[in-house]
């Protein structure tokens, strides 16, 4: 099985569904990517990307609302807050780091920092 995200103009995924092997691998049973991208298009219209359940490839696996990066190869995750950026894995974080403690913190955004 493999898993397919369904891509706007904008690269936005609005949906993801599981295909069979059979119609994702080629003549020799290879899985293919280009194979079910085009299955896909050919049953349900648009652009799509594999995704991968565990995670191995384009960072993690892709979700409704997340956006597909090109240059990363990478599907991201809505950005949480404004001041948040992405780093080098394609994963938002906080402009100050979260404290390491025993107690619960949630970002304050007007404050640019974490509350507890």
């Amino acid at each position: 099985m493999a898993h397919f995200a369904k891509l706007d103009a904008e690269n936005i995924v609005l949906q993801v569904i599981v295909v069979g092997n059979a119609d994702t691998a080629d003549a020799h049973g290879v899985e293919k990517e280009y194979i079910g991208a085009a299955f896909c298009e050919l049953m349900l219209g648009g652009t799509w990307k594999q995704t991968s359940y565990n995670g191995n490839s384009r960072k993690r696996y892709a979700g409704v609302g997340y956006t597909y990066d090109t240059g990363r190869d990478a599907f991201i995750t809505p950005q949480p807050y404004p001041s948040w950026a992405l780093d080098d894995n394609a994963a938002w974080q906080a402009p100050v780091p979260m404290p390491i403690d025993d107690k619960m913190h949630w970002w304050d955004e007007p404050s640019l920092s974490w509350d507890s």
